[in-house]
Order: structure tokens, then C-alpha cells, then sequence
């Protein structure tokens, strides 16, 4: 039997799917969206026929109709080798991608209170895919596991030792699979091992996080005990000051309410009042619209400062990597953001960043920049596949 993946990523209200082969070669991929909403719906990339879903469809009934549409369209004929699921948040239990059983999903459930938007639901992913495909070795990939190697001084808050010793109070970080993979392919660009390469990983989505790698390993990271820490982002605030939190409860807002505002009506949205949309944002600003120019000079200053703060856990740098579809993407973002590192030498190849670093192997700095600035697009499926085949065959 030929070897096959499936990769499983269950996000808060979305569900993504991913064939991959034994060639690490993308057969087939899946998108279900507004999951547990009326409007709920699904389909699979490149294709125009629709994947029928039930009214307000869950996980678990999405995954059924996707494995399903894979299977009669041939995209899978047979079940696959192997699967591999993200799962959100694993706490200090899991330091590396396992093999899942019984013991494994009652410790992710145990996690849940951390990320309680998505543990339950990755958790749903892995049941129905282990009825679906009862041989099949299942593999969890944590987002926090590549930051289990931050140190104390790192990953502490400035809080009373019990909080973290009863209720694992920490910084964890999160977009750790971006984060890993984005040094292993600087590394090969920069002619490098992974463990000789130190460079600061920006991974700029609507979620944002930038880490810093020392010789291959996190030692400083911008999320912490949520997601919510850190850069500004798409809809969430990033880092605030926490006398916020009373102020605003001084003026009626509930723990809910606030709890929403910060994560989902804050960052480039909020201070736009329009988009969480970066493309968006650049056509509105230049359109004259201030509002949507103030988002994005936030979010560069805000990353310009992070990028700073990084270097402070580095002995060399190799690399800043720019990932993540703001990253990727976007040059008047690292455009603007390279402008405010003049002074640690960082300079920006105005041609090249124009085309994303796609004719210069991901280099986008100019000859007299102290640091290499690359451009490196992320596949955080494919971590998950290597990792999932990885576990399988020695299963």
C-alpha cells in the first residue's frame, strides 16, 4: 500500500484537511468554515462542487464529509498510513509530537482550560478520526512544544511562585511548527545546519508571533500563557497594559465582554474600524483613509520593537525571517518595519522585497545590511505530515 497522510487541523470554528504523500508531495486539501453556524460550509481546493454539510454542521460532521468527498472523488481511495492532528495547547506535558492514545487525550484534555477554543475541538478531530480510521496511527503536533525549551527566566511571569506551581500560570508560546520549520529551511538556505542557526522567526498571520532561535532551539518567544500575548494582530490586542482590564469593568464591561473586545474586535481591525485584512488595510490607506495607515504603522512599530527584544536572548544572528501571510506577502509591512531597525543595521533591497524574496532564494536585505532578512513561506501541514510518518513507522 502506497504511504498516504492526512492531516487534521481543527481550528475554533474552522477545519482544514491535508493529503500528502510518502514524496512529502500535497495530494489533495480541504477547507470547512462558520462550523457550528447556519452558513456553515465546505469545500475542497480546486474544485467547484460543493461538499454538502448539515445546517450548522460541527467538527465532527465536517470531518465526516470531507473524509467522505476525498473517498468518492478517489482523492483517497484507500485509508491513509497515517494521520497527524495540531492540537493547540499542551501545556508542560508534552515537549514533542506523540502518538495518540487513551492517556494522550485525556492529558490534552487537561489542557483545555489553557485554550479552550481549541483543545476541545482538536480533541473532537482525533476521536472521529480514530473511528473513522480504527488501524491508522494517529499523531498530535503541539503548537507549544517547540517552546518547551525556553528557561525559566523566559517563560516565568512576575507572579507569586504558586500560581505557576497550582495552576501552571507561564508563558508557553504558540505557532511553535512555523517556528521550527522556518529555522530548518533558513538553515538550508544560508548553507547551515539547524543546530549552528540562530535566527528570529516573525510569523505574521492574523494570529502573530515572533520567537527567538538560538542554535535551533526557542529561547524567547512574544505569546505566552495564551495567544492573546504579544504582537498586535488581524483582531486580537496583543500586549496591553493589565490595569485596562479594571478600568473598562469600572465602566460596565463584563470579563465577556472583555474577553471578546481583546480578542476579537482589537488589533488591525479594531484601530481600523474596517479589516483584519492587511491587503485591505494597504488599499484603504492609500486611498486617504487615516484610520486603516495608523492600524499598519502600529503594527510595524509594534514588530520593529519585538524584533529589538529578541535580540536580547541572541549571541549571533543569522537571519530575521518574515513568514505567514502578512509576512510573506506584504512589503510595505517589512518595508516599514525594517525602516525602524536602521539603527541595529538592518536594511531592506527595495527590488526584491518587491517580489517577496522569490528571485533571491527568500533574501530580501541589501548588500550593506548587517543581518541576512528573509522571506520564507511556512507549511506547517507539512510538519505535521514528517512528524505523523515519522511516529507511524516506528509504530
Amino acid at each position: 500500500m502506497k504511504q498516504s497522510i492526512l492531516v487534521v487541523n481543527c481550528g475554533s470554528s474552522s477545519l482544514k484537511l491535508a493529503l500528502f504523500n510518502g514524496k512529502e508531495e500535497k495530494l489533495a486539501s480541504a477547507i470547512a468554515e462558520r462550523l457550528n453556524e447556519q452558513d456553515a460550509f465546505a469545500r475542497i481546493d480546486g474544485s467547484d462542487r460543493p461538499v454538502p454539510l448539515p445546517g450548522s454542521a460541527t467538527h465532527k460532521q465536517a470531518l465526516e464529509a470531507l473524509v467522505k468527498a476525498f473517498q468518492e472523488w478517489e482523492l483517497m481511495p484507500e485509508a491513509p498510513t497515517a494521520v497527524g492532528h495540531r492540537v493547540v495547547h499542551g501545556g508542560e506535558t508534552f515537549r514533542e509530537a506523540v502518538l495518540v492514545n487513551n492517556d494522550v487525550v485525556e492529558a490534552i484534555n487537561q489542557c483545555a482550560d489553557l485554550a479552550p477554543l481549541h483543545n476541545p475541538v482538536n480533541i473532537t478531530g482525533i476521536e472521529a478520526t480514530r473511528k473513522l480510521f480504527p488501524g491508522t496511527p494517529q499523531t498530535a503536533v503541539f503548537d507549544t512544544a517547540y517552546h518547551q525549551t525556553l528557561e525559566p527566566h523566559a517563560y516565568l511571569y512576575a507572579l507569586p511562585e504558586a500560581y505557576y506551581r497550582d495552576w501552571g500560570v507561564r508563558r508557553y508560546g504558540f505557532h511553535g511548527t512555523s517556528h521550527h520549520f522556518m529555522v530548518n529551511e533558513a538553515a538550508r538556505l544560508l548553507g547551515k545546519t539547524p543546530a549552528t542557526t540562530s535566527v528570529i522567526s516573525a510569523h505574521l498571520g492574523n494570529g502573530c508571533s515572533i520567537t527567538a532561535i538560538k542554535d535551533g532551539i526557542s529561547v524567547d518567544t512574544s505569546m505566552g500563557l495564551t495567544p492573546l500575548e504579544g504582537l498586535m494582530m488581524g483582531t486580537r490586542s496583543g500586549d496591553i497594559d493589565p490595569g485596562v482590564f479594571d478600568y473598562l469593568n469600572s465602566q460596565g464591561m463584563t470579563l465577556a465582554d472583555i474577553h471578546k473586545l481583546l480578542n476579537h474586535n482589537s488589533g488591525l481591525l479594531g484601530v481600523s474600524g474596517k479589516t483584519n485584512d492587511m491587503r485591505t488595510l494597504c488599499e484603504l490607506a492609500d486611498q486617504g483613509h487615516k484610520p486603516s495607515a495608523i492600524a499598519i504603522d502600529i503594527f510595524c512599530f509594534r514588530l520593529a520593537k519585538y524584533v529589538a527584544a529578541m535580540m536580547v536572548s541572541l549571541s549571533q544572528l543569522d537571519a530575521l525571517v518574515f513568514t505567514g501571510g502578512i509576512g510573506e506577502n506584504s512589503v510595505r509591512v517589512r518595508k516599514k518595519t525594517l525602516n525602524h531597525l536602521k539603527l541595529f543595521g538592518f536594511a531592506g533591497n527595495a527590488e526584491l522585497n518587491k517580489h517577496n524574496g522569490s528571485h533571491s532564494d527568500g533574501r530580501i536585505d541589501a548588500v550593506d545590511s548587517r543581518y541576512p532578512v528573509l522571506v520564507i513561506p511556512t507549511n506547517e501541514e507539512l510538519v505535521i505530515a514528517r512528524e505523523a510518518g515519522r511516529l507511524a513507522s516506528s509504530h
